[in-house]
């Protein structure tokens, strides 16, 4: 299963390449052009995707404790992601952060020991009820929210005539 897991940070860790680069090739202006999106504008949406993607850190973290190899994987330098429109310095400033929060993921899965993967992640999310969920479905939650919200960049970049394909993940990815 943690095989399933590294495929799927990697991919992500593509696919956000992907879209970053896509973005970057965008004028500062549609990218932070009011979208419609829950989250406003494409810079919002990946302000939003980065923010997830640290905030599943830190569940990770606290579930697993000092004590784990892998939480090792997941020490990288704090951020503190701008907020409202972006200037073209804090845009630029996102790329470097998102190497390394992407990173960071597929190393700590990489370090993960399978036991681990049951390490309950309290949550006060579904009403309480569980209280806990399995680190294994977290790892879940973390691809389908990045997913979700490459899918909103993507229809955007449609609507926009904009390039854009990292929907897929193709066989580079397949489990070693």
């Amino acid at each position: 299963m943690k095989a399933w897991f590294v495929t799927f940070a990697e991919y992500t860790r593509e696919a956000n390449r992907t879209v970053y680069t896509i973005l970057d090739g965008l004028s500062p202006d549609e990218r932070e052009k009011e979208r419609g999106s829950y989250y406003g504008s494409l810079s919002g949406l990946v302000l939003h995707l980065l923010g997830g993607t640290l905030f599943f850190h830190s569940l990770f973290k606290d579930a697993l404790g000092e004590g784990s190899a892998a939480v090792t994987a997941l020490d990288y330098p704090a951020v503190s992601l701008p907020k409202g429109k972006l200037s073209e310095a804090q845009w630029k400033s996102l790329g470097p952060v998102f190497e390394s929060a992407d990173g960071a993921t597929v190393n700590f899965i990489g370090s993960l020991a399978d036991k681990e993967l049951s390490a309950p992640i309290k949550l006060n999310w579904y009403g309480g009820n569980p209280p806990s969920v399995p680190l294994s479905f977290m790892l879940q939650q973390l691809t389908v929210h990045g997913v979700h919200h490459r899918g909103q960049i993507s229809q955007i970049l449609d609507e926009l005539k904009v390039d854009n394909d990292y929907s897929g993940i193709n066989v580079a990815f397949l489990p070693r």
